[in-house]
């Protein structure tokens, strides 16, 4: 495997930043909508939009197009034209809307091709230590803009510097990977999501299952009768295990990639059950949170290796993987989440996580 200190340390800087821009979209761009006078409905089909996007684009890639090194540059050039769009149209409803759809389709095709060019040239172990840099960057930019987010104007800037800086790290890393392209092309028609049905199915579910967690964690918490500072000590507490796991996970991942997502979502299962169980516990939730690394750190790291391995269409699977998880799931879960909110959400999460957990075993069956 090629793994330069210089690719590794570009890789390590397109990772923190594009986390960066995550958590600025995600954590502040919604408040700064609130504040503009966005009705809640209007948030939640914006913040829908970038999700469905990112399910919908791979489908668009496996018969139309091949995820090229000049199809990833265009992407990070469309990242920061929807930004740039956001400032002309923010003050509108549907403007706004359609920059996100264009934020979405950019987002949906940058970050599969860097999961399959890291995994390519990195091993599992390094991959880890690599990708964690995305961690400390949402975390980063999450402290920092929220002592000095006081107008629109610094979250648009945020997001525009850290798209740039993405799209700096993100070409400069990547560009060997455009001159082996030339010899070497994904055969997409011949992609299948069917032969591995059941797989997905999990990931699927495994994605809805955190949609309570995501979009309802504070709320619920706070509810049950835990400061919202405390709150906020809960969620740093769950990236820094995650951080932790996405560093010295390496040695775990030489098992059986299909044994470790299995175990990884079987605790996921216990995790939401454990909340629902002691929902004013400080120490449950701590523990809860702690297993935050395996939920999500182990977890992604086994999902994406086992998935480049399965499939030889690398780029297109890591999109698939993205936009079905994380795009459709997403949806949904925030949808189902929304709906079931109230004493009984996370013993639902968990039935649900346990589903995903039941369908892996069909995987198995399936592929002996």
């Amino acid at each position: 495997m090629t793994n330069s200190k210089q690719t590794i340390w570009l890789l390590r800087g397109y990772y923190f930043f594009y986390f960066a821009m995550v958590g600025v979209y995600v954590v502040f761009m919604p408040k700064i909508l609130t504040d503009l006078g966005y009705k809640p409905y209007e948030v939640g089909i914006i913040y829908a939009s970038a999700p469905m996007m990112r399910f919908l684009v791979p489908f668009v890639f496996k018969y139309f197009i091949e995820l090229t090194y000049k199809v990833f540059a265009a992407s990070l050039i469309l990242t920061l034209f929807s930004i740039w769009l956001f400032y002309i149209t923010i003050d509108g409803f549907l403007g706004y809307l359609f920059s996100n759809i264009f934020f979405g389709v950019a987002m949906g095709i940058s970050l599969p091709y860097i999961e399959a060019y890291a995994l390519s040239i990195l091993s599992k172990s390094d991959y880890g230590k690599t990708r964690l840099w995305g961690s400390v960057g949402f975390m980063a930019i999450v402290l920092v803009l929220g002592k000095i987010l006081n107008s629109p104007n610094i979250g648009l800037f945020s997001l525009a510097l850290t798209a740039f800086l993405t799209l700096l790290f993100g070409i400069s890393a990547t560009l060997n990977d455009s001159k082996k392209q030339n010899k070497t092309k994904e055969d997409s028609p011949g992609f299948s999501l069917l032969k591995y049905k059941y797989l997905w199915l999990s990931l699927l579910l495994m994605q809805i299952g955190f949609g309570g967690f995501y979009n309802f964690f504070t709320i619920y918490e706070t509810t049950n009768g835990l400061s919202l500072e405390l709150t906020s000590y809960l969620w740093s507490f769950g990236v820094v295990c995650e951080i932790t796991m996405l560093y010295f996970q390496g040695p775990l991942l030489h098992n059986n990639l299909l044994s470790i997502i299995k175990f990884a979502t079987l605790i996921t299962a216990i995790r939401w059950l454990m909340l629902y169980l002691y929902p004013a516990s400080i120490i449950m939730a701590f523990a809860s949170q702690s297993l935050h690394a395996f939920s999500f750190a182990l977890y992604h790291t086994a999902v994406i290796s086992y998935i480049f391995h399965l499939y030889t269409q690398k780029r297109l699977a890591q999109q698939f993987y993205l936009g079905i998880a994380f795009g459709l799931g997403g949806s949904i879960g925030a949808l189902s989440a929304g709906y079931f909110y109230g004493k009984y959400l996370f013993l639902i999460e968990a039935a649900i996580t346990f589903i995903a957990f039941l369908s892996l075993f069909g995987h198995k069956e399936q592929n002996e």
